[in-house]
């Protein structure tokens, strides 16, 4: 038999003026200067709010540090389960312990990294030629281009170089040089408004129509005068993915005689079509194109941010844009919008080109394709319209909207909404400008959107249209507006007041969403 014992201890001294079970009861707290000898919440800090307007004056343990920053990171959203971006969230083990090891090195400095720089120049030269770019015979012909941080630099760069160009010629000829225009589709990413503004740039637009979501080529050559620095064609646009047909852009330039420029923005196409649908000519196969863009931190399958920029030849870069600098030793040209930067991105790169081949991107590319065709099919099933294109017309992604239907309580944004509930983040837009307020939700395929997650994706969303179903439409517009609050704390935080009601954008303007890349 066990005997159950009582645990004695030593009587405690009470207040013979208080009566029994009522003795004051007295904190005993740990020192407020213990430091961190325990776990990091037995730890002074743990108490404390994390500093966020001054620098504190005292240190905290490196282990306290990264502690609390990753706990306030945890609130973030899960990358993998962010369908709106078309930005890498997965490398493997050995890319990432590459580019950490090259988080020291200044990227510009030549004389110090110089295989970082070599590195640079075969990921251009690879880029190039999946791009078709003229092969040099001698030091002034062939291809020139450079990294970049993005394919926003990227652009802006061959903006400048386009509008340069264009002053050259018209000086030359004593001609009027103070109302350069660029035509572009209504459609493309907000970085293209910052380049027309920043530079000073006129916009002719070509606008997208409710069953037409990218440039139209006739009319977009129709907007072509003497003012005309070039035509933008988006490879891949941001809303409905579909490939702008550069090809008859390039044609009816050259069947009207004109000597206008093409820069395509293949931001994210850029590494896509060259192995799904190869034969599909918008590249440097087409005389009129003159620059392309590419972002590597997209469909190059690189962490953020690093972008490319390839001009046809150096006779379409004027020589007054690049600099020669004599930096840290080494004598270097330079056409950049930045300067200092880190190399990792660049030696992340190049493990990709190295590391897939061709064949690589040609798997990875066609797994994406077969995985956004799956996708689609499915929402169709389920009564949603489909936007995008299939069977590699367009970008891995699906576009899609709810049918018209009087009777039903909620939009696509209270549908976004519901997702984000079971984690998901898909982003809800309004189209671009002139399709009658058109709304619709983009789903981005990337590389580690596997078909199992997909399942898993139709499944909430279908789960999601039930709920939503059996809700009246006062608790549909509550909860979203409770959503809205949360998620964007952060944001509205952050924004300026001043800033908070713009109207000088496509979105301030006509209330197109801009879309994120």
């Amino acid at each position: 038999m066990v005997h159950l014992q009582s645990v004695t201890g030593q009587p405690a001294a009470g207040n013979p003026s208080e009566p029994n079970g009522t003795r004051k009861i007295s904190l005993q707290l740990a020192n407020d200067d213990d430091n961190f000898t325990t776990s990091v919440y037995g730890s002074r800090f743990a108490a404390l709010d994390l500093p966020r307007h001054e620098i504190p004056e005292m240190e905290m343990p490196k282990e306290v540090a990264y502690r609390m920053i990753k706990d306030e990171l945890s609130l973030d959203g899960n990358p993998m389960l962010n369908l709106a971006s078309f930005v890498t969230t997965y490398m493997e083990d050995e890319a990432e312990k590459l580019m950490t090891e090259c988080f020291p090195k200044n990227f510009i400095d030549y004389e110090e990294y110089p295989m970082s720089a070599d590195i640079q120049n075969r990921c251009v030269s690879m880029i190039g030629r999946l791009f078709h770019a003229p092969a040099a015979t001698d030091e002034s012909a062939g291809a020139v281009g450079t990294s970049t941080v993005g394919s926003s630099e990227a652009i802006m760069l061959a903006v400048l170089a386009m509008k340069k160009r264009w002053k050259n010629r018209r000086q030359a000829e004593g001609k009027p040089c103070d109302r350069p225009n660029i035509v572009m589709s209504s459609a493309v990413q907000v970085c293209w408004e910052k380049a027309t503004r920043y530079f000073e740039i006129d916009e002719r637009l070509v606008y997208c129509s409710e069953d037409r979501y990218v440039l139209d080529p006739e009319q977009a050559v129709a907007l072509v005068d003497d003012n005309t620095i070039g035509i933008c064609c988006i490879l891949g646009t941001t809303y409905s993915g579909e490939y702008e047909d550069v090809k008859a852009v390039n044609d009816l330039l050259v069947a009207k005689g004109l000597d206008t420029p093409i820069h395509v923005d293949a931001a994210s196409g850029g590494f896509v079509a060259p192995f799904v649908v190869p034969d599909l000519e918008w590249d440097f196969r087409l005389e009129h194109v003159v620059s392309i863009n590419v972002s590597g931190h997209k469909y190059g399958l690189v962490y953020p941010g690093v972008g490319w920029v390839v001009w046809r030849s150096a006779e379409y870069l004027p020589q007054e844009l690049v600099f020669n600098i004599n930096y840290l030793g080494a004598e270097q040209s330079s056409f950049t919008l930045n300067f200092s930067k880190g190399a990792s991105q660049v030696i992340g790169q190049y493990y990709q080109l190295i590391r897939l081949g061709r064949h690589g991107y040609r798997a990875i590319m066609s797994n994406l394709t077969r995985t956004a065709d799956y996708l689609s099919d499915s929402l169709e099933a389920l009564g949603f319209i489909i936007m995008s294109k299939r069977s590699g017309a367009g970008l891995p992604l699906v576009a899609f909207r709810l049918p018209p239907n009087p009777d039903r309580n909620y939009d696509e944004f209270a549908l976004a909404h519901q997702l984000r509930v079971k984690g998901w983040i898909l982003p809800a837009y309004n189209m671009a400008p002139h399709t009658n307020q058109m709304k619709m939700i983009r789903v981005v395929v990337r590389e580690d959107f596997t078909k199992t997650r997909c399942d898993n994706l139709i499944a909430d969303i279908k789960l999601s249209q039930q709920v939503l179903d059996q809700m009246d439409e006062e608790s549909i517009k509550k909860q979203q507006e409770l959503l809205h609050r949360h998620h964007v704390a952060a944001r509205r935080a952050s924004l300026h007041p001043k800033y908070r009601k713009e109207k000088h954008s496509l979105q301030g303007k006509t209330g197109k969403t801009h879309a994120i890349c």
